[in-house]
């Protein structure tokens, strides 16, 4: 076999219907678009959105500004005062100890670390964010503060 043998199967290609070319054709005279009006015009036709000269869904609906960015990180709050009243001197507070004292839902989430309530025992905290002012207020209070990496968005595909 040839390359000048290759035929498509049989009933595979239609020849095009060929349309205002008398009306033998069976497609003459108004070429399948009806009589007259808007949608017989060449260009004619109605917009997608159009709804009878009502308003349409599209303009009653507020326009949406701004987008959403994929990579914004929702950090859950943790504040002094609970961990000075949930953890013991000396105690280590992660991720994994928050949510075992119930100050953290899901041990995956990033936390952050604000400073509202005192610490009056040494305290070796790690988390994903830690305020200026907590950080003063546990280390005053002789503990420790380190940072966690947290990677943004890890599930999604890298292009």
């Amino acid at each position: 076999m040839k390359a000048h043998d290759l035929r498509p199967d049989l009933g595979a290609t239609k020849k095009r219907k060929r349309v205002g070319r008398g009306t033998g054709s069976g497609k003459g005279r108004t070429s399948g678009r009806g009589t007259k009006g808007q949608n017989s015009r060449t260009g004619g036709g109605v917009p997608i959105t159009f709804e009878g000269g009502q308003l349409p869904l599209v303009k009653r609906l507020p326009k949406m500004r701004g987008f959403t960015n994929r990579f914004k990180v929702e950090y859950v709050p943790v504040n002094l005062d609970f961990m000075d009243a949930r953890f013991d001197a000396n105690a280590n507070v992660n991720p994994a100890t928050l949510a075992d004292v119930g100050l953290l839902g899901n041990a995956a989430d990033p936390i952050v670390v604000l400073a509202r309530g005192e610490v009056s025992k040494p305290l070796h905290v790690k988390a994903h964010r830690v305020s200026g002012s907590a950080k003063e207020k546990i280390e005053a209070a002789g503990g420790s503060v380190e940072i966690l990496p947290y990677e943004v968005n890890k599930n999604l595909p890298r292009s």
